[in-house]
C-alpha cells in the first residue's frame, strides 16, 4: 500500500498520490503549475501559500482530478453518506481544519488540511499524510460510520472522487430509497 507522509504543506499532493496509490500521479512542480493556469496574471497565487510551499486550494484538486479523468463531487452533509453507491467511486478526500505547528509549538492558526479515504483489497483506508502509517477504517459499514463522525463538524467538507462518466450520471448517488442502511 503506497503512503505518501506530510512534507511542508503539500497535504494537497500527498492526497493525490495516496489517493491514486501511485508516488508519481502528481508533483508539486504539476500542481504549481495548474495554480499559474488558474490564475495566469497574478503575482500572489491565490490558489496556494504566498511563499509557494503547498497549501493548495480545492481549484487546484478539481484541476488535478480532471487530469485523471475523474472528478470532485461535494458531499452535502445534510444527507447521510449511506447513500453513497461506494462501488462506482474512486475514493473520498476530506478538507479538514489543522492547527499550524511551526517545530513542536502550535501556532493560533488554523489551516485546512486534506486527507484521501480509499478501498483496498476489500477494507476501506485513513490516508492521512500526517499519520505514521494508514488506518484501516474496515469495511463499508465502518468507513460510513467514520465519515458520519468527520461531518458532524460544519468546518469539515467531503468530496466524492468518481470518473467523470459517474459523476456527469450521478451514479455515485443511490436511487432514491435503496439506501444502504449500514
Amino acid at each position: 500500500m503506497y503512503h505518501e507522509k506530510q512534507q511542508r504543506e503539500l497535504c494537497a499532493l500527498h492526497a493525490l498520490n495516496n489517493l491514486f496509490q501511485d508516488k508519481t500521479s502528481f508533483s508539486k512542480s504539476q500542481l504549481d503549475e495548474i495554480c499559474q493556469t488558474l490564475s495566469p496574471n497574478e503575482y500572489i497565487n491565490p490558489h496556494r501559500s504566498l511563499l509557494g510551499l503547498g497549501n493548495y486550494d480545492v481549484n487546484v484538486l478539481i484541476a488535478a482530478l480532471h487530469m485523471k479523468g475523474c472528478e470532485a463531487v461535494w458531499f452535502d452533509k445534510r444527507k447521510d453518506p449511506s447513500c453513497i453507491d461506494t462501488s462506482q467511486i474512486v475514493g473520498f478526500i476530506l478538507n479538514v481544519p489543522t492547527t499550524y505547528k511551526v517545530g513542536f509549538v502550535k501556532l493560533p492558526i488554523q489551516r485546512k488540511h486534506w486527507i484521501a479515504v480509499r478501498q483496498i483489497n476489500n477494507e476501506y483506508w485513513n490516508l492521512d499524510s500526517k499519520l505514521d502509517a494508514p488506518q484501516c477504517l474496515g469495511n463499508e459499514s465502518s468507513l460510513l460510520q467514520y465519515l458520519r463522525e468527520q461531518l458532524t463538524s460544519n468546518e469539515k467538507q467531503l468530496f466524492i472522487v468518481c470518473t467523470n462518466e459517474v459523476g456527469n450520471t450521478h451514479r455515485w448517488l443511490r436511487p432514491e430509497g435503496e439506501t444502504d442502511q449500514r
